[in-house]
């Protein structure tokens, strides 16, 4: 076996809550702007919904993707083929399919996939009495929809797999896609996540589970306080990332722009418990990411945290970068986006990574919004808070760490 090739990033895509391009979604994640609002909705469903959220209410499917096409998806599916469509341009690939594409493929990460095409149906049948539902509710609610859709309107002929682990479902689709290109098997691989979790039902178990923040029209907007003291939860969000990972050679080659290099991946299982996070297991992760990624734990300058704002799972992280990062931990710049674009579930690790992505690639990191009582719990690291860091970024770490004791996490190096 020869050696391993090299993986640059060369394309980034996002279907933001702004409603703006790429660009304008970073600039507000530096500045520390929450796309949290508050979420009510009264359709004759059993009782009506209030909760702080994250929407893409500017999005227009058909706008983007036209009717023919976005009639046979659902919205997780419509978030997914626009973000992946949006890095495709980034990356300046082309818009035709006059040749073969059978060593470019997918990875695609949803936790939940098509959980708004169910609820409709149950509806039409519980509510409206109807008998049958629509003849494609299968193939619009699978969970492979939305990279199938992306494989066949792309013309990617290599793997085409979704990964669906929870909060890590997208990080893991990115990562596994990293050994597909090291070994050859592929040379560009579309990959990243989306989801649509605003369902009724899905958004009551999150509330049976008491994880949720709570908010009101005026408060919803900092409901998300990740390591803040008074954190009282999560806050649930739709959207969709893409990245355009490419053999390194043929990236240079064909005179693209590389963000920055994918460089290593770490993947462990708690073992534990279903729901509480362990030290230990997320210790791991990100001690094999650095290893597989040929850098040094002194090398990591910045960290985008899994941050959920949940009372157990926030120290938990903290006490873990410190144990990986020991007497440095106080110079490792961290931060935790999820309070300013909510947990995305699937989608989060995608939605995260092109924030790390970035940050190495413009040398600035965005800010925890809204921190500003620490919990003594989460101190010993050097917390982004106010505003955005601006140094020498010369590798960071994306950590995900999903329900089921599922951590993944990705390395990425600076190209200056």
């Amino acid at each position: 076996m020869g050696e391993a090739r090299r993986v640059a990033v060369t394309g980034l895509g996002i279907v933001s809550p702004f409603g703006a391009d790429l660009a304008d979604f970073f600039s507000r994640m530096l500045r520390g702007e929450s796309a949290i609002r508050l979420y009510v909705r009264d359709d004759g469903i059993p009782k009506r919904l209030s909760v702080p959220a994250v929407r893409c209410e500017n999005f227009n499917a058909e706008a983007s993707l036209g009717g023919p096409l976005s009639n046979v998806m659902d919205r997780y599916s419509q978030l997914g083929m626009t973000a992946a469509l949006s890095a495709w341009r980034d990356a300046k690939l082309p818009q035709t399919k006059d040749a073969p594409r059978n060593d470019w493929g997918v990875s695609w990460g949803t936790a939940l996939g098509g959980t708004l095409t169910f609820e409709s149906g149950y509806i039409e049948m519980l509510r409206n009495g109807r008998e049958r539902v629509p003849p494609l509710s299968v193939v619009l609610g699978m969970n492979n929809a939305a990279a199938s859709h992306i494989s066949i309107q792309l013309g990617l002929g290599a793997s085409c797999a979704t990964y669906s682990v929870a909060c890590a479902s997208s990080a893991v689709a990115i990562g596994e896609a990293l050994s597909k290109i090291r070994s050859g098997e592929a040379t560009l691989m579309v990959v990243g996540g989306s989801e649509a979790p605003l369902s009724y039902g899905v958004v009551r178990a999150w509330e049976a589970m008491r994880v949720l923040a709570l908010g009101d029209e005026t408060t919803a907007v900092r409901a998300c306080r990740p390591f803040n003291s008074d954190r009282q939860g999560l806050v649930l969000g739709e959207g969709g990332g893409a990245m355009i990972l490419e053999d390194w050679e043929c990236a240079v080659e064909r005179g693209a722009r590389i963000y920055a290099e994918f460089a290593g991946y770490g993947s462990t299982s708690d073992h534990s418990h279903l729901v509480r996070p362990h030290v230990e297991g997320q210790m791991r992760a990100m001690r094999m990411a650095i290893e597989d990624g040929g850098l040094s734990a002194d090398e990591i300058d910045y960290v985008n945290a899994h941050g959920t704002a949940t009372r157990e799972g926030d120290p938990i992280e903290i006490a873990a970068i410190r144990g990986v990062f020991g007497t440095r931990s106080g110079a490792v710049a961290v931060s935790a986006t999820k309070s300013m674009h909510g947990h995305l579930l699937g989608a989060t690790g995608v939605v995260e990574a092109i924030i790390t992505v970035l940050s190495l690639a413009f040398q600035e990191a965005p800010p925890t919004a809204y921190l500003e009582n620490l919990d003594r719990e989460c101190g010993g690291v050097r917390h982004i808070t106010g505003e955005p860091l601006h140094a020498s970024l010369r590798a960071a770490l994306c950590n995900s760490f999903a329900f089921g004791g599922s951590n993944s996490v990705l390395a990425f190096r600076a190209v200056h």
